[in-house]
Protein backbone atom coordinates (compact mmCIF):
# COMPACT_ATOMS: atom_id res chain seq x y z
CA UNK A 1 0.00 0.00 0.00
CA UNK A 2 2.63 2.59 0.72
CA UNK A 3 4.41 2.12 -2.01
CA UNK A 4 1.32 2.80 -4.16
CA UNK A 5 0.98 5.58 -2.37
CA UNK A 6 4.82 6.75 -3.23
CA UNK A 7 4.10 6.30 -7.20
CA UNK A 8 0.90 8.26 -6.85
CA UNK A 9 2.43 10.81 -5.35
CA UNK A 10 5.49 11.09 -7.47
CA UNK A 11 3.13 11.68 -10.62
CA UNK A 12 0.57 13.86 -8.68
CA UNK A 13 3.19 16.05 -7.40
CA UNK A 14 5.02 17.17 -10.86
CA UNK A 15 1.31 17.38 -12.73
CA UNK A 16 0.20 19.89 -9.90
CA UNK A 17 3.62 21.76 -10.36
CA UNK A 18 2.99 22.19 -13.73
CA UNK A 19 -0.67 23.23 -13.47
CA UNK A 20 0.33 26.22 -10.74
CA UNK A 21 3.39 27.18 -13.15
CA UNK A 22 0.89 27.68 -16.09
CA UNK A 23 -1.36 29.27 -14.13
CA UNK A 24 1.25 31.77 -12.32
CA UNK A 25 2.26 32.30 -16.23
CA UNK A 26 -0.92 33.16 -17.06
CA UNK A 27 -1.38 35.47 -14.47
CA UNK A 28 2.13 37.35 -14.97
CA UNK A 29 1.21 37.70 -18.46
CA UNK A 30 -2.24 38.71 -18.00
CA UNK A 31 -0.62 42.03 -15.60
CA UNK A 32 2.06 42.74 -17.33
CA UNK A 33 -0.17 43.12 -21.16
CA UNK A 34 -3.20 44.69 -19.31
CA UNK A 35 -3.75 47.83 -20.86
CA UNK A 36 -2.96 51.23 -18.82
CA UNK A 37 -5.67 53.79 -18.56
CA UNK A 38 -5.53 57.57 -19.73
CA UNK A 39 -3.23 59.24 -17.06
CA UNK A 40 -2.30 62.51 -18.78
CA UNK A 41 -0.39 65.04 -17.14
CA UNK A 42 -1.93 68.34 -16.65
CA UNK A 43 -0.09 71.04 -17.51
CA UNK A 44 2.05 69.21 -20.61
CA UNK A 45 2.53 71.79 -23.39
CA UNK A 46 4.51 68.75 -25.67
CA UNK A 47 2.33 65.88 -26.78
CA UNK A 48 4.25 63.12 -28.59
CA UNK A 49 2.63 61.09 -30.93
CA UNK A 50 4.56 57.63 -32.24
CA UNK A 51 3.85 58.34 -35.75
CA UNK A 52 2.94 54.12 -37.46
CA UNK A 53 -0.17 53.91 -35.25
CA UNK A 54 -3.02 53.97 -37.41
CA UNK A 55 -5.79 56.97 -38.55
CA UNK A 56 -7.74 56.55 -35.50
CA UNK A 57 -4.70 57.54 -33.16
CA UNK A 58 -3.26 59.97 -35.45
CA UNK A 59 -7.20 61.51 -35.49
CA UNK A 60 -7.16 61.60 -31.40
CA UNK A 61 -3.81 63.62 -31.54
CA UNK A 62 -4.69 66.25 -33.88
CA UNK A 63 -8.07 66.38 -31.21
CA UNK A 64 -6.00 66.64 -28.44
CA UNK A 65 -3.49 69.00 -29.26
CA UNK A 66 -6.24 71.68 -31.05
CA UNK A 67 -8.18 71.29 -27.92
CA UNK A 68 -5.81 71.22 -25.15
CA UNK A 69 -3.32 73.89 -26.40
CA UNK A 70 -0.20 72.52 -26.17
CA UNK A 71 3.11 74.19 -27.51
CA UNK A 72 4.29 71.58 -29.70
CA UNK A 73 3.44 68.42 -31.11
CA UNK A 74 6.01 65.79 -31.59
CA UNK A 75 6.25 62.59 -34.04
CA UNK A 76 8.55 59.86 -33.33
CA UNK A 77 9.47 56.89 -35.39
CA UNK A 78 12.04 54.94 -36.68
CA UNK A 79 13.81 55.42 -40.16
CA UNK A 80 12.36 53.01 -42.79
CA UNK A 81 13.07 51.90 -46.31
CA UNK A 82 9.71 52.77 -48.03
CA UNK A 83 7.45 49.50 -48.62
CA UNK A 84 7.88 48.01 -52.36
CA UNK A 85 3.94 48.41 -52.17
CA UNK A 86 1.78 51.00 -50.62
CA UNK A 87 -0.67 49.89 -48.20
CA UNK A 88 -4.56 51.95 -48.49
CA UNK A 89 -6.20 50.67 -45.02
CA UNK A 90 -9.56 52.86 -45.74
CA UNK A 91 -11.27 54.04 -48.50
CA UNK A 92 -10.22 56.85 -50.69
CA UNK A 93 -8.35 58.42 -53.58
CA UNK A 94 -4.59 56.94 -54.44
CA UNK A 95 -3.25 59.80 -56.94
CA UNK A 96 -0.27 59.49 -59.07
CA UNK A 97 1.27 62.17 -61.00
CA UNK A 98 3.01 60.90 -64.18
CA UNK A 99 4.51 64.46 -65.28
CA UNK A 100 6.96 64.15 -62.78
CA UNK A 101 8.67 61.51 -65.31
CA UNK A 102 8.24 64.32 -67.88
CA UNK A 103 6.28 62.48 -70.34
CA UNK A 104 7.39 62.96 -73.46
CA UNK A 105 4.68 62.17 -77.23
CA UNK A 106 5.23 59.73 -79.04
CA UNK A 107 3.38 58.29 -82.56
CA UNK A 108 1.06 56.06 -80.55
CA UNK A 109 -2.69 57.42 -80.31
CA UNK A 110 -3.73 54.38 -77.57
CA UNK A 111 -2.00 53.94 -74.66
CA UNK A 112 -1.86 51.54 -72.09
CA UNK A 113 -2.00 52.08 -68.27
CA UNK A 114 -1.53 49.38 -65.79
CA UNK A 115 -2.09 49.12 -62.39
CA UNK A 116 0.59 46.95 -60.52
CA UNK A 117 -1.54 46.07 -56.89
CA UNK A 118 -3.03 43.19 -54.64
CA UNK A 119 -5.58 42.65 -51.95
CA UNK A 120 -4.92 41.35 -48.27
CA UNK A 121 -7.95 39.45 -48.35
CA UNK A 122 -9.53 37.21 -51.53
CA UNK A 123 -13.28 35.68 -52.91
CA UNK A 124 -15.98 37.76 -51.72
CA UNK A 125 -13.65 39.43 -49.26
CA UNK A 126 -11.71 41.22 -51.94
CA UNK A 127 -10.49 44.57 -52.55
CA UNK A 128 -12.35 46.79 -55.46
CA UNK A 129 -10.71 49.57 -57.11
CA UNK A 130 -11.77 51.81 -59.62
CA UNK A 131 -9.16 53.47 -62.27
CA UNK A 132 -9.07 57.22 -63.49
CA UNK A 133 -7.20 58.82 -66.17
CA UNK A 134 -7.16 62.47 -65.15
CA UNK A 135 -11.54 62.77 -64.20
CA UNK A 136 -12.18 60.28 -66.38
CA UNK A 137 -13.74 56.59 -64.72
CA UNK A 138 -12.23 53.67 -67.29
CA UNK A 139 -12.79 50.93 -65.66
CA UNK A 140 -13.23 49.37 -62.22
CA UNK A 141 -11.31 45.81 -61.05
CA UNK A 142 -11.16 43.45 -58.50
CA UNK A 143 -8.25 42.77 -56.95
CA UNK A 144 -6.58 39.51 -57.01
CA UNK A 145 -4.75 37.93 -53.88
CA UNK A 146 -1.35 37.84 -55.76
CA UNK A 147 0.27 40.52 -57.23
CA UNK A 148 -0.90 41.48 -60.70
CA UNK A 149 -1.16 44.03 -63.48
CA UNK A 150 -4.84 45.69 -64.02
CA UNK A 151 -4.58 47.54 -67.21
CA UNK A 152 -6.95 50.33 -69.15
CA UNK A 153 -6.62 52.02 -72.71
CA UNK A 154 -6.12 55.55 -72.41
CA UNK A 155 -6.71 57.13 -76.24
CA UNK A 156 -4.78 60.78 -76.59
CA UNK A 157 -1.60 62.22 -75.99
CA UNK A 158 0.93 61.18 -73.01
CA UNK A 159 1.36 64.90 -72.09
CA UNK A 160 -2.36 65.25 -71.58
CA UNK A 161 -2.53 62.80 -68.63
CA UNK A 162 -2.35 65.23 -65.41
CA UNK A 163 -2.70 61.96 -63.15
CA UNK A 164 -3.93 58.42 -62.69
CA UNK A 165 -6.08 57.84 -59.96
CA UNK A 166 -6.93 54.75 -57.76
CA UNK A 167 -9.62 54.75 -55.84
CA UNK A 168 -10.35 52.12 -53.08
CA UNK A 169 -14.53 51.99 -52.56
CA UNK A 170 -15.05 48.56 -50.52
CA UNK A 171 -13.06 48.77 -47.45
CA UNK A 172 -14.34 46.35 -44.57
CA UNK A 173 -13.52 44.63 -41.43
CA UNK A 174 -15.30 41.32 -40.44
CA UNK A 175 -14.40 38.64 -37.96
CA UNK A 176 -12.06 36.64 -40.33
CA UNK A 177 -10.87 40.13 -42.87
CA UNK A 178 -9.53 43.13 -43.14
CA UNK A 179 -10.07 44.73 -46.46
CA UNK A 180 -7.09 46.43 -47.47
CA UNK A 181 -5.63 47.28 -51.20
CA UNK A 182 -1.67 47.10 -51.95
CA UNK A 183 -0.29 49.68 -54.73
CA UNK A 184 3.02 49.42 -55.86
CA UNK A 185 3.22 51.54 -59.13
CA UNK A 186 1.06 52.53 -62.41
CA UNK A 187 3.25 51.52 -65.96
CA UNK A 188 2.46 53.90 -69.08
CA UNK A 189 2.88 51.45 -72.37
CA UNK A 190 4.81 49.39 -70.53
CA UNK A 191 8.01 51.43 -70.26
CA UNK A 192 6.92 54.41 -68.04
CA UNK A 193 6.87 53.50 -64.38
CA UNK A 194 5.10 55.39 -61.48
CA UNK A 195 6.23 54.19 -58.27
CA UNK A 196 4.25 55.49 -55.21
CA UNK A 197 6.96 56.88 -53.77
CA UNK A 198 7.31 60.47 -54.33
CA UNK A 199 4.88 60.24 -57.37
CA UNK A 200 1.58 59.77 -55.34
CA UNK A 201 -0.62 61.30 -52.87
CA UNK A 202 -3.86 59.24 -50.81
CA UNK A 203 -6.72 61.80 -49.86
CA UNK A 204 -8.51 59.48 -47.03
CA UNK A 205 -12.26 59.16 -47.36
CA UNK A 206 -12.76 61.59 -50.10
CA UNK A 207 -11.21 63.87 -53.22
CA UNK A 208 -10.93 66.86 -51.22
CA UNK A 209 -7.91 67.49 -50.42
CA UNK A 210 -9.01 68.22 -46.90
CA UNK A 211 -7.22 64.56 -45.63
CA UNK A 212 -4.47 64.05 -47.86
CA UNK A 213 -0.89 62.26 -47.33
CA UNK A 214 2.03 63.00 -49.20
CA UNK A 215 4.04 59.80 -49.82
CA UNK A 216 7.44 61.47 -49.77
CA UNK A 217 8.61 60.68 -46.36
CA UNK A 218 11.47 58.38 -44.79
CA UNK A 219 10.40 57.39 -41.56
CA UNK A 220 7.38 56.60 -39.60
CA UNK A 221 8.20 60.06 -37.49
CA UNK A 222 7.94 61.93 -40.76
CA UNK A 223 4.69 60.04 -41.73
CA UNK A 224 2.68 60.95 -38.80
CA UNK A 225 3.89 64.24 -39.06
CA UNK A 226 2.39 64.59 -43.14
CA UNK A 227 -0.51 62.87 -41.45
CA UNK A 228 -1.49 65.45 -38.87
CA UNK A 229 -0.23 68.57 -41.78
CA UNK A 230 -3.54 66.69 -43.63
CA UNK A 231 -5.60 66.87 -41.01
CA UNK A 232 -5.09 70.91 -40.70
CA UNK A 233 -1.82 71.46 -37.96
CA UNK A 234 -0.26 73.95 -39.14
CA UNK A 235 2.98 72.53 -40.29
CA UNK A 236 5.47 75.11 -37.74
CA UNK A 237 3.96 73.19 -34.88
CA UNK A 238 4.83 69.83 -36.20
CA UNK A 239 8.42 68.23 -35.40
CA UNK A 240 9.59 64.95 -36.50
CA UNK A 241 12.08 63.16 -34.64
CA UNK A 242 12.90 59.96 -36.64
CA UNK A 243 15.48 57.11 -34.79
CA UNK A 244 17.48 55.35 -35.86
CA UNK A 245 16.67 51.89 -38.37
CA UNK A 246 16.69 49.06 -36.48
CA UNK A 247 15.13 45.39 -36.57
CA UNK A 248 14.25 45.22 -32.74
CA UNK A 249 14.04 48.03 -29.67
CA UNK A 250 12.45 50.85 -31.73
CA UNK A 251 10.54 52.04 -29.31
CA UNK A 252 13.73 52.52 -27.38
CA UNK A 253 15.25 54.24 -30.76
CA UNK A 254 12.83 56.68 -31.11
CA UNK A 255 12.57 57.34 -27.21
CA UNK A 256 16.90 58.00 -27.40
CA UNK A 257 16.44 60.61 -30.29
CA UNK A 258 13.53 62.00 -28.64
CA UNK A 259 15.96 62.47 -25.85
CA UNK A 260 18.76 63.65 -27.60
CA UNK A 261 16.21 66.58 -29.56
CA UNK A 262 15.21 67.73 -26.05
CA UNK A 263 19.16 68.67 -25.52
CA UNK A 264 19.07 70.70 -28.17
CA UNK A 265 15.90 72.37 -27.74
CA UNK A 266 14.88 75.16 -25.90
CA UNK A 267 11.73 74.93 -25.21
CA UNK A 268 10.80 74.92 -21.44
CA UNK A 269 9.16 71.49 -21.15
CA UNK A 270 6.51 71.50 -18.47
CA UNK A 271 5.48 67.75 -19.30
CA UNK A 272 5.22 65.42 -22.07
CA UNK A 273 1.40 63.60 -23.03
CA UNK A 274 2.42 60.63 -25.12
CA UNK A 275 -0.22 58.94 -27.81
CA UNK A 276 -0.27 55.27 -27.91
CA UNK A 277 -2.45 52.17 -29.08
CA UNK A 278 -3.64 50.35 -25.81
CA UNK A 279 -1.80 47.32 -25.97
CA UNK A 280 1.69 48.61 -26.60
CA UNK A 281 1.44 51.98 -23.35
CA UNK A 282 2.92 49.79 -20.76
CA UNK A 283 5.83 49.28 -22.99
CA UNK A 284 6.24 52.78 -24.41
CA UNK A 285 5.67 54.60 -20.71
CA UNK A 286 8.36 51.72 -19.25
CA UNK A 287 10.87 52.88 -22.14
CA UNK A 288 10.13 56.92 -21.96
CA UNK A 289 10.05 56.70 -18.05
CA UNK A 290 13.27 55.28 -17.84
CA UNK A 291 15.28 56.94 -21.10
CA UNK A 292 13.90 60.37 -19.83
CA UNK A 293 15.41 59.45 -16.95
CA UNK A 294 12.04 61.09 -14.25
CA UNK A 295 13.50 64.81 -15.62
CA UNK A 296 9.99 65.11 -17.12
CA UNK A 297 6.54 64.52 -15.77
CA UNK A 298 5.22 62.15 -18.58
CA UNK A 299 1.33 61.10 -19.20
CA UNK A 300 -0.32 58.57 -21.69
CA UNK A 301 -3.38 59.28 -23.85
CA UNK A 302 -4.42 55.39 -25.29
CA UNK A 303 -6.07 54.68 -27.84
CA UNK A 304 -8.41 51.38 -26.97
CA UNK A 305 -7.62 47.94 -29.63
CA UNK A 306 -10.57 47.04 -31.41
CA UNK A 307 -10.41 43.87 -30.08
CA UNK A 308 -14.52 43.48 -31.40
CA UNK A 309 -12.47 42.60 -34.51
CA UNK A 310 -9.46 39.95 -33.34
CA UNK A 311 -10.54 36.57 -33.14
CA UNK A 312 -9.64 35.07 -29.41
CA UNK A 313 -6.90 32.89 -31.24
CA UNK A 314 -5.17 36.30 -32.36
CA UNK A 315 -5.85 37.99 -29.14
CA UNK A 316 -4.14 35.67 -27.16
CA UNK A 317 -1.37 35.67 -29.32
CA UNK A 318 -1.08 39.67 -29.14
CA UNK A 319 -1.37 39.29 -25.52
CA UNK A 320 1.80 37.19 -25.43
CA UNK A 321 3.70 38.74 -27.23
CA UNK A 322 3.48 41.90 -26.17
CA UNK A 323 4.14 40.14 -22.57
CA UNK A 324 7.69 38.93 -24.13
CA UNK A 325 8.26 42.42 -25.35
CA UNK A 326 7.58 43.90 -21.70
CA UNK A 327 9.84 41.59 -20.42
CA UNK A 328 12.38 41.92 -23.21
CA UNK A 329 12.36 45.79 -22.46
CA UNK A 330 12.61 45.32 -18.66
CA UNK A 331 16.44 43.68 -19.91
CA UNK A 332 17.63 45.88 -22.40
CA UNK A 333 16.86 48.90 -20.52
CA UNK A 334 18.80 47.86 -16.83
CA UNK A 335 21.82 49.63 -18.98
CA UNK A 336 20.18 52.96 -18.58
Amino acid sequence: MLRNRSKKTTFILPAVSIVLSCILAVSVIDTLSAPLPRKTTPNANILLLEGWLDQKAIEMAYNEFINHGYYQIITTGIDIIPHEYCSLPSNGYLIFYPQREKLSDSNVSVHQIEVDCYSKSGGENSSRFNVFVNDSLLSDFTADKKKKKYMVNWKGKLTDIDSVTVQFFNDGIGEHYDRNLYVKEVIIDHRIIVPYKDHSEYDISNLDGKNRLVFNFNSFAELGRNRLISLGIDSSLVTAIPGKRVKLSRTLSSALAFRDWLKTSDIDVKGINIVTSETHARRTMMTYSKILDKKYNIGLIVLPDNRARDSKIYRVFKTIRESIGIVYYCIILLPY
